[in-house]
């Protein structure tokens, strides 16, 4: 990497951290920390939201699923658009009512409005492990993208090291407003960088569309190149998230009104799919090309069995952007990993405090104690993400192991909260906790499972039988009694 290029870099991380200095002296208590002061518009919560789903984890994840697959890798985020869409039809409207007649930081909280405090609890701690995980896998992104572009000077231990060090710290200090803000920038940022420099610039440095048809076979030009089961294990991780996530819930609290959250997730939605899914598994793609064209023969790799899918789209950036131009690339695929990162250490901060800390512990009283203790939080919360990073090998897969674990045990709940009355809460409480158990449970064991389908399915289905059947059994006995 060229000097210019690190100086660049550099600049624009400091100018990053710069931020978090700001809102650290700007925030006055955890209203201001957790929610934004809950007045930001929707073109900011809109850039945010997508900012924080797809960031840099899924970017890369994307890059990966496009040097394996071709463009067929772009359906895994047409399920962000339709579970934006279907969230900000059935989910917001509701959520934002409540807020009329009630304070909420935590999606825990809101939760607990329907059941009782033990439901809020346990949704906490699913949560907030889930977002560990999260957190993890954009730190993980943070590495591989690192390792990729100053190979050999940097090794990915040391990488995670120090990718977690900067979120930790930014996160710690600006908290919200810091996110959504900066979130705004680098997610402008990163786009422009990648249809006006890095996807023009790959694609004429590949030779054009001649150049890839010479590689390629037929089927990384085929939106059909996929399996059902892989769209299924797919929809049913994302989709549900969208009803579900704490920070997609924080970033409900902080909008302005309704309309306002509602205009956000239909921005969010777009930039998912097409906009972002496509740039993403193109580029991939092209670094598909380029291994076996023997454009990365000058840091030892000749052929596409000898890289990690991932580190392919880096790899490409690296060696086909020029000087100065690569720099500020990388800044932005650096910041948007943040975006994401941020979000999510902010998510498990809140749960770990809000949902869990405060019902077994008594929190310093005052705005500034309480700000005080949510900012260490976080910082003792984002070194345990880092000590997960670092015994992880596949950003994509942990990724969706956090979500699988979240959605198998927390959106059948919400959506009986949402559709249903007088559930009885120890219907969501077992259903949280087989639905979330069972899930990690076949994950951790790698059960081979029939036809090939996810382990979020099961758990899933389990989640709903028991919840149907607990309370089926209570209503009975309310009855009799």
């Amino acid at each position: 990497m060229h000097f210019l290029d690190i100086l660049v870099f550099t600049l624009y991380m400091m100018g990053v951290i710069g931020i978090g200095v700001y809102f650290l002296i700007r925030n006055k208590g955890v209203d201001d920390f957790y929610v934004g002061g809950r007045k930001i518009g929707s073109v900011h919560i809109g850039l945010s939201v997508v900012a924080t789903d797809v960031g840099g984890g899924f970017s890369i994840g994307l890059g990966g699923l496009g040097f394996i697959m071709g463009i067929a890798g772009s359906w895994m985020l047409f399920t962000g658009l339709i579970g934006a869409w279907l969230s900000a039809v059935l989910l917001i409207p509701r959520v934002k009512q409540l807020e009329k007649t009630r304070t909420f930081y935590t999606f825990p909280q809101f939760l607990g409005t329907f059941y009782n405090p033990q439901v809020a609890m346990l949704a906490g701690l699913i949560s907030a492990i889930g977002y560990l995980g999260f957190t993890s896998s954009q730190v993980l992104a943070g590495a591989i993208l690192a390792e990729a572009t100053f190979t050999p000077l940097l090794e990915r231990q040391t990488a995670l090291i120090i990718m977690g060090i900067i979120v930790i710290v930014y996160t710690a200090m600006g908290g919200i407003k810091a996110v959504i803000y900066t979130d705004t920038i680098q997610w402008i940022i990163l786009m422009s960088g990648l249809i006006f420099i890095g996807i023009p610039i790959a694609y004429l440095s590949v030779g054009g569309m001649a150049g890839i048809r010479e590689v390629l076979p037929p089927e990384y030009f085929s939106l059909a190149n996929i399996s059902w089961q892989q769209i299924v294990n797919w929809a049913v991780t994302i989709i549900p998230i969208w009803f579900v996530g704490m920070t997609l819930y924080q970033r409900i609290y902080a909008s302005r009104d309704r309309r306002q959250a509602q205009r956000a997730w239909y921005i969010a939605g777009l930039f998912e799919w097409p906009v972002m899914a496509f740039m993403g598994v193109l580029l991939g793609l092209f670094a598909r090309v380029a291994i076996a064209q023997g454009l990365f023969g000058y840091v030892g790799f000749t052929s596409a069995e000898q890289i990690d899918a991932e580190q392919g789209l880096p790899l490409l950036l690296r060696t086909v952007l020029p000087v100065g131009l690569m720099g500020l690339m990388m800044a932005a695929y650096f910041s948007a990993i943040m975006s994401t990162a941020d979000s999510c250490l902010m998510a498990a901060s809140g749960n770990f405090l809000t949902d869990i800390l405060s019902r077994w512990f008594k929190v310093p009283e005052g705005k500034r104690s309480f700000l005080l203790v949510s900012q260490a939080l976080t910082l003792v919360l984002g070194v345990i993400a880092l000590l997960l990073a670092s015994v992880m090998p596949s950003v994509l897969d942990l990724m969706l192991h956090s979500y699988a674990f979240m959605v198998s045990g927390l959106f059948i709940p919400v959506i009986g909260a949402l559709f249903l009355k007088n559930v009885h809460p120890a219907a969501a409480f077992w259903a949280m906790l087989l639905g979330g158990g069972s899930t990690i449970t076949l994950i951790i064991g790698e059960w081979d499972l029939p036809l090939g389908l996810d382990a979020n399915i099961f758990g899933i289905t389990l989640s709903l039988s028991s919840f149907i059947f607990i309370n089926f059994i209570k209503k009975r006995k309310r009855k009799r009694g």
